[in-house]
């Protein structure tokens, strides 16, 4: 459909009907749900000194074999090697 196409008197044309998807923040722009990242998210915790992440995953988790799961959503703030993570860095703890 051209620009001249609006500019003829065709009566059959109907504007495009609005979206109606709900603004609750369940889709992003593209009609896409981001429930998923809403509910694997959880909570953040800064690293104090003499924290590693089995220490955390005991402390949130109840269970230090859970480190996994912290570091695997946390990859991009840690890096390549598990055990050096730095005081100040803020985790975001995943909800299992």
């Amino acid at each position: 459909m051209g620009l001249f196409d609006f500019l003829s008197d065709k009566g059959d044309k109907k504007p495009v009907a609005p979206n109606t998807t709900p603004a609750d923040g369940t889709t992003d722009f593209f009609g896409n749900s981001n429930k998923d990242a809403d509910t694997t998210a959880g909570e953040t915790y800064t690293v104090v000194s003499g924290d590693s992440l089995s220490k955390i995953a005991k402390n949130h988790y109840g269970d230090a074999s859970k480190w996994h799961q912290i570091y695997d959503a946390n990859k991009a703030v840690v890096g390549s090697n598990p055990d050096l993570i730095e005081v100040g860095q803020i985790l975001t703890l995943p909800k299992l």
